[in-house]
């Protein structure tokens, strides 16, 4: 399973690529992006990217 960014709720604020462990998060029309074939959702930890993220709802599975 993967992570993805809801791109209305996203501020493009950045915290979350920064702590991403496999570097799934990148920049994509002015907000951000997970690749799904990458990311692991930090293997079964708490999602670091959510940890961070300051916008509720706005990384949920995909």
């Amino acid at each position: 399973m993967a992570l993805q960014i809801i791109r209305d709720i996203c501020t493009a604020c950045g915290d979350c690529v920064s702590v991403c462990p496999t570097d799934s998060i990148t920049a994509f029309k002015g907000t951000y992006k997970i690749d799904a074939s990458t990311c692991t959702e930090c293997d079964d930890a708490d999602p670091q990217c959510v940890d961070v993220c300051m916008e509720d709802d706005c990384i949920v599975p995909a």
